[in-house]
């Protein structure tokens, strides 16, 4: 038997030099992926690093033209000044007082709308009706209603109930724009849950509302949490609302830091500007980092099943 040539053996070998240049080449689009997604994720990561760096630097500093540099002195003045600077005038220009108000309408807006959304998504997929997609679509029509639309009527009723200018206004407010998008949330997510347990739960003598707590909404925590997260964002992001229908005494965050800003006079202190905002955006950026990837799985369970 012949033995194999030189070049029978390079060619069942390979070539070292070739097989790291073919290696190469089917990693340089994942290398140049990594690379694009990296300069966008600085670039939009970018501001908050502006404000976090200012917001820990004296005013000096950022005036002189420095924003992009590292503080040359750490302070935490500027987050003491907004969080709890003395009043001026009429109403306080710290954040404090405000944060708790914010607290007193997100927890019950957003804890109302996700029940009163569950149980319609319960009514409209579980209990049908003649009208129930008439129903839906009208309750669905609410998600697509502008804000600027509702302020005079919404306003001549908060004062008919007497809740003008009061937190429990701005939350019955948000509970009612709240039901639409809770609503289509949990109608999608029961669509496809069994309707043959909730049958077979009436036959073992189940009433309406046993159902609804003991079957459907301990098996709701996926849907829930995309709701849950999707109304506090909204509810506690919400300027328009707070500055129509608040009081002095009642204003949630944003528009306290609205005044926060607009009570400097003179000089702006840029500083206490960026520890304020950064005060006012925290609780939804400590939400999606704890429930970020239950968002997600959420999102996507409810509109496979939807």
């Amino acid at each position: 038997m012949a033995a194999p040539t030189a070049n029978a053996v390079t060619a069942g070998t390979g070539d070292p030099a070739r097989t790291g240049g073919t290696r190469l080449s089917a990693r340089l689009p994942r290398l140049v992926l990594y690379a694009l997604l990296g300069a966008f994720c600085l670039y939009y990561l970018l501001p908050l690093y502006v404000m976090v760096v200012n917001s820990f630097k004296p005013l000096e500093e950022i005036t002189s033209g420095g924003m992009m540099a590292l503080p040359g002195s750490w302070t935490g003045a500027p987050w003491r000044t907004a969080w709890s600077e003395a009043q001026i005038g009429v109403q306080p220009t710290g954040l404090r007082p405000y944060f708790l108000n914010s607290l007193l309408m997100v927890v019950p807006a957003v804890t109302i709308a996700t029940l009163l959304g569950a149980l319609n998504g319960y009514v409209l997929t579980k209990w049908r009706f003649r009208g129930a997609t008439v129903l839906f679509g009208l309750i669905l029509f609410g998600c697509f209603i502008p804000f600027q639309i509702v302020l005079i009527p919404m306003a001549r009723t908060l004062g008919f109930i007497g809740a003008a200018g009061t937190v429990r206004g701005l939350v019955f407010v948000h509970v009612v724009y709240g039901i639409s998008f809770a609503t289509l949330y949990f109608r999608n997510y029961y669509a496809a849950f069994p309707t043959e347990l909730i049958r077979a739960a009436q036959i073992d003598g189940a009433g309406f509302f046993q159902i609804f707590f003991r079957i459907l909404l301990p098996s709701s925590g996926p849907i829930a949490v995309v709701c849950v997260i999707w109304l506090f964002t909204n509810i506690w992001n919400d300027f328009l609302f707070g500055a129509s229908f608040a009081d002095y005494d009642s204003q949630p965050m944003t528009v306290a830091l609205n005044n926060l800003v607009q009570s400097s006079t003179g000089v702006k202190e840029y500083n206490v500007h960026f520890a304020g905002a950064i005060m006012a955006a925290l609780p939804t950026l400590l939400v999606y980092i704890v429930a970020g990837r239950f968002f997600v799985r959420g999102l996507m369970s409810g509109s496979v099943k939807g």
